[in-house]
């Protein structure tokens, strides 16, 4: 009778013991799930749309000077040229119609051709040449802004022209910009490049784009 009472104590103990441990299992379980599903979401902040470097192709001295007339660019104005190249559209803003300038470039090669080319020129009292990314410029001193990018680049750049004070202009060499209305197009046949090249003007704010122009 001992020997059956020992038995099935030992039984009930084992039965006891392998009821707690799988009792406690499925409490853990359910411990991690709650904490997996009450810990606060992270946030992967979306990758930023790449923007293509734009080759340096310089714009022919005429169109510059057709760019800047268009503008009706003076001495009481800050010119910002974003990807200057060698400097040139500064360079005649500042010895041509007398205003300050100040151009954007993010290669040191450009930046050190820039440099040379304003020195020549004697314009280091007006133009000042920036190294950096044109988007991390702060452009709110400009009252004429130039360009000659790509059109995808020019998109990209909307919106932060788009934060530019009222009556600033806008020049953009060959390229528009979408959705918005050029104040004026002019196209100009260059005597240095013997083709023809389109000069886009706009005026802050911009005017939404309805239709050919």
């Amino acid at each position: 009778m001992n020997t059956v009472t020992s038995a099935r104590a030992r039984r009930w103990w084992r039965g006891w013991v392998l009821l707690s441990i799988g009792a406690l299992g499925l409490v853990a379980v359910g411990l991690g799930t709650w904490c997996v599903l009450s810990a606060p979401p992270t946030y992967t902040s979306p990758p930023s749309r790449p923007v293509p470097d734009v080759p340096f192709v310089p714009t022919p001295h005429d169109i510059v000077m057709e760019m800047l007339k268009l503008a009706e660019v003076g001495k009481n104005d800050v010119v910002y040229d974003l990807g200057c190249g060698d400097g040139r559209i500064v360079v005649a803003a500042a010895k041509h119609f007398g205003a300050r300038a100040v151009g954007v470039d993010k290669d040191p090669r450009r930046v050190a051709e820039s440099l040379e080319n304003v020195k020549k020129n004697g314009v280091e009292h007006l133009v000042t040449i920036v190294q950096d990314d044109l988007f991390n410029v702060d452009l709110s001193p400009a009252t004429v802004i130039t360009m000659y990018l790509l059109p995808s680049v020019n998109n990209a750049l909307r919106p932060k022209l788009e934060k530019l004070k009222p009556g600033t202009r806008i020049v953009s060499h060959d390229f528009d910009i979408d959705g918005v209305r050029p104040k004026k197009v002019r196209r100009v046949r260059s005597e240095d490049s013997h083709r023809e090249h389109t000069i886009y003007f706009w005026v802050i704010p911009f005017e939404k784009d309805t239709g050919e122009y």
